[in-house]
């Protein structure tokens, strides 16, 4: 059997798997559209698809978009699912316009962190609808904008929508390990970057901030702080614990966490989080003077302390590092002989990645405490603010959220966005899917979405993707 006619054979059964889905999700959705009850039957899908990163399957999740696509009359030769490794997936589909324009790519991940059942209210890989919201992992960290992404796809094709360029949707696995072996854009970009080169690309990073139930933000990610972990070593001779003495390498290493906790690196505001603060310092009045303060040629340390102690502005502000893993000993009755911790960094763009180990050392202010680095940092130049990414998103959130700020923002976490840009294809998170500035479950237990935003958002892409591809 040649390849082809295997991927047929399987676009078929999982069509025919897919179909209770459908009509599951019609039957229990009333008062949708057909439209809607369609993109929440691929929601879902994907949702119950375990695609944790490490055990779970997101060649699965490539292959049921691909098959949702070839159902839906895309010719096999645009869509492509390719398995760069046992249970490991991407997809990459293309909707053709006329040329006149370089494509625009649509980039969404798949895979998914750890849930552990006994940890969540809910099964975290059903999708489970109750009190106004999705919950499911992944339900908004990505599989909202992958599965809004085929869903849309799928509708310009049934309308034949013609655009000036060329749309290509890819769903990536392997997004949320951060490894340089990664199987996921680093592989596409690696054996298949003409399947993916377009002008710009739209991918996670930025959303509609909701307080209070209204929308007063709409963000446009254009940069990400660089993300490097590094291990803290203290080593010694040991003995028995019945002969205590003061120099201990758990105590070494404590202490010198200690010090670094109390540590705050210096304020740089860059392009982008100056216009962040600006625009923040509009909405955000119980914060506005501090804010402003910190703004001033002469920026207020008080305004600077009192802000710092906002996890999300200090993020911001400054270079992060935090310790998130501890070990030491290795017997009850025995004075350890080693003892790590482990400390992620948050690097703001353009700041030197070696002078924060140099920082951490100092900081540590103790010789027998060996730093060394555990991965490369990823450098990536931010994305220049399009006038025509920007003008479009403001013109169509104006519909959407009249009242809501268009807000650039810096990502503190990371996305895959960064190896993009290095690879010369400027990289935008913007989702439009709405969430409480105030319960951000990404990661987390109970991860969850607005059902509102989701239908809401998947309407917003749908359009703003239409503006941005031209055509008719």
């Amino acid at each position: 059997m040649s390849h082809k006619t295997r991927n047929m054979v399987r676009s078929l059964q999982l069509a025919a798997a897919v179909a209770p889905v459908l009509l599951a999700s019609g039957a229990g959705a009333q008062g949708l559209t057909e439209q809607q009850q369609f993109a929440r039957g691929i929601y879902q899908e994907l949702v119950e698809i375990n695609t944790t990163t490490a055990t779970g399957d997101t060649q699965k999740a490539a292959e049921a978009m691909g098959a949702r696509l070839r159902a839906a009359g895309f010719p096999e030769s645009d869509v492509h699912v390719f398995s760069p490794a046992p249970h490991k997936g991407n997809l990459v589909a293309r909707l053709h316009g006329s040329g006149a324009r370089k494509p625009i790519l649509l980039v969404a991940h798949i895979d998914v962190v750890p849930a552990n059942r006994e940890d969540w209210s809910v099964d975290p890989f059903k999708l489970t609808e109750q009190d106004g919201y999705f919950y499911g992992r992944g339900s908004g960290d990505d599989k909202y904008m992958a599965s809004a992404f085929i869903t849309n796809l799928i509708r310009y094709k049934k309308e034949g929508y013609k655009p000036d360029r060329d749309i290509i949707v890819a769903l990536e696995t392997d997004e949320e390990i951060l490894d340089s072996n990664a199987l996921g854009m680093q592989w596409l970009i690696k054996n298949h970057r003409d399947l993916i080169d377009a002008e710009f690309a739209l991918n996670e990073g930025g959303g509609v901030g909701l307080k209070n139930g209204k929308a007063i933000r709409n963000s446009v990610q254009t940069s990400e702080k660089v993300s490097i972990g590094y291990l803290l070593t203290v080593k010694d001779r040991g003995g028995h614990s019945s002969l205590p003495r003061k120099d201990n390498a758990i105590y070494r290493l404590a202490e010198g966490l200690v010090r670094l906790s109390k540590y705050d690196f210096p304020m740089n505001l860059n392009e982008t989080t100056r216009i962040y603060f600006t625009k923040t310092a509009e909405v955000d009045k119980s914060h506005a003077d501090d804010i402003k303060a910190i703004l001033a040629p002469q920026p207020d340390p008080a305004a600077l302390a009192r802000l710092s102690e906002n996890p999300g502005y200090n993020a911001q502000l400054r270079t992060t590092c935090v310790a998130t893993m501890l070990e030491g000993g290795h017997a009850i009755n025995a004075l350890p002989q080693l003892a790590t911790a482990k400390v992620n960094c948050r690097i703001l763009p353009g700041e030197p990645v070696e002078g924060v180990q140099a920082t951490i050392e100092r900081v540590l202010a103790d010789k027998q405490i060996e730093v060394t680095s555990t991965g490369k940092a990823v450098l990536s130049p931010p994305s220049p603010l399009n006038e025509e990414i920007m003008g479009s998103v403001e013109k169509l959130s104006k519909e959407f959220w009249p009242n809501a700020e268009i807000v650039p923002v810096m990502s503190t976490g990371a996305t895959d966005g960064s190896y993009l840009r290095n690879a010369g294809i400027p990289t935008y998170g913007h989702s439009g899917l709405g969430s409480d500035v105030d319960d951000n479950r990404a990661h987390g237990k109970d991860e969850r979405v607005l059902v509102k935003s989701f239908y809401e958002g998947e309407e917003y892409l749908y359009r703003l993707v239409k503006m941005l591809a031209g055509g008719k």
